[in-house]
């Protein structure tokens, strides 16, 4: 197969989409970047998608293998890194609009087979339990790998990286299920079964797979049942109730609500909607400081966190006072220099580092890289949303830096740039090239954002 030729037939239909796209989106509801930096943004998604398709019997990694799935997988960036299916750097993607039906069900059906069939231990004494979702999946056997720092189905489960899988991948396997149903219509797939359980029952089983209070639903945890909050920190040691996957949860609720609703069960339409509702009510009392941030937690890692906080506002969770109050506050974190490094975000505020030694108070990863205090796109959109909340044209600010920067670092320009990358940090730390949520998650979020 010429996998060349074939990527630049397809990237040529996006690319030809996403002009058209642009350019009424940005005349009818846009206005957060001008037109032309919000094509250049919506081309440059598409191309970054397009560089981390994987193509049947393609190989992007020698000690991978080829793709043997026998269908197109998105990894999370380009190049040669992360070569595997993620999901959740793939559902983060969706709503950028650039993956076609036909790879969302098939995606969808691949992740679902690869949920965990029983309970069982791995060799390094740690739990998967029934309904987990994996982390990743090997594109050379499709084994499923349900921790991050490793491809080997054999040697996963280390407790550095928790003793249960992370909580966020079976939220994201609902939200994957919900997307391809509105994007496709086809309600159907609810019902198909996979290896003897119909798709709707698998998204249940996973939903209630991270453990949670009995009150109020919020995910929690304990060091001795530890798992990641999210894997955009998982060399984080967070534990106590968990900000970040209870928003994704609230998330994951109204979507299963809504598909029960199309599937005329107002039971558990019901059911699902209640649960949203008791997290909605509880993450401000949970969590909320007297400035307006949301905490990672309220065990270790307690640190107010910039990714809950423009997600809980990104998603409608926060009421109106408490909205505007934070949306002050960053701004103002903003306009001192505290929350961003060209457009990109840092997952705590420089104010709110827990010493001179680290920005999380437990990190595997040295101050000011990865993600212990270096910065990183994916939240960009999210918190331009925040702020555009009582400052418009300072989000409109932030947005254009990020645009600035991509520009000036694209790594269209030849090999020496990288743009959009990971994560960065002024001292010259860089972190994985062609990073795909890096500009999908953003280009989403902007598409949101109205003049209030």
């Amino acid at each position: 197969m010429n996998f060349k030729k074939k990527s630049i037939l397809t990237l040529f239909s996006i690319v030809i989409t996403a002009s058209a796209i642009g350019q009424s989106r940005t005349v009818a509801t846009n206005r957060i970047l001008s037109a032309n930096d919000f094509q250049f943004l919506e081309i440059l998604t598409a191309t970054i998608i397009d560089s981390s398709r994987i193509y049947p019997g393609q190989k992007v990694a020698d000690q991978m293998g080829n793709n043997n799935t026998g269908m197109t997988l998105v990894k999370p960036g380009g190049r040669g890194s992360y070569p595997a299916f993620w999901i959740r750097d793939y559902a983060m993607s969706l709503e950028s609009g650039f993956i076609t039906k036909e790879e969302q069900r098939n995606m969808l059906m691949l992740t679902a087979s690869a949920q965990a069939d029983r309970t069982w231990i791995t060799k390094n004494g740690s739990l998967i339990p029934f309904g987990a979702i994996a982390d990743h999946i090997r594109m050379d056997d499709s084994l499923p790998i349900y921790f991050p720092g490793t491809y080997s189905f054999e040697e996963q489960g280390t407790p550095q990286f928790g003793r249960t899988p992370p909580y966020g991948d079976q939220f994201f396997f609902v939200q994957m299920a919900h997307y391809y149903i509105k994007s496709s219509a086809d309600l159907s797939i609810l019902e198909r079964e996979i290896n003897g359980t119909r798709l709707i029952d698998r998204l249940e089983i996973a939903f209630h797979v991270p453990p949670s209070r009995l009150d109020n639903h919020i995910v929690t945890t304990t060091d001795h049942f530890r798992g990641i909050d999210f894997g955009f920190r998982d060399v984080m040691t967070i534990t106590g109730d968990l900000c970040y996957p209870s928003i994704l949860k609230f998330r994951a609720a109204l979507d299963l609500a809504d598909l029960f609703e199309k599937l005329n069960n107002t039971t558990k339409a019901e059911k699902y909607n209640s649960i949203a509702q008791k997290i909605k009510e509880a993450l401000p009392l949970v969590f909320l400081d007297e400035r307006g941030m949301l905490k990672a937690s309220n065990g270790k890692g307690s640190q107010a966190d910039v990714w809950s906080t423009a997600l809980a506002i990104y998603y409608d969770i926060l009421n109106k006072e408490n909205t505007d109050r934070t949306s002050r506050f960053l701004s103002k974190a903003y306009e001192n220099g505290h929350l961003s490094y060209k457009g990109n975000i840092r997952h705590i505020l420089t104010t709110d580092d827990f010493n001179g030694s680290t920005a999380w108070e437990f990190s595997l990863a040295q101050k000011n890289t990865y993600q212990n205090g270096a910065y990183w796109g994916t939240p960009t959109g999210w918190v331009c949303y925040a702020i555009a909340k009582t400052n418009y044209k300072l989000s409109q600010k932030l947005a254009k830096e990020f645009v600035d920067d991509l520009r000036e670092n694209d790594f269209r320009k030849g090999l020496e740039y990288g743009a959009p990358f990971e994560c960065f940090h002024p001292s010259g730390h860089t972190q994985n090239p062609l990073y795909m949520t890096t500009v999908s998650c953003p280009l989403a979020a902007f598409r949101a954002i109205v003049e209030h």
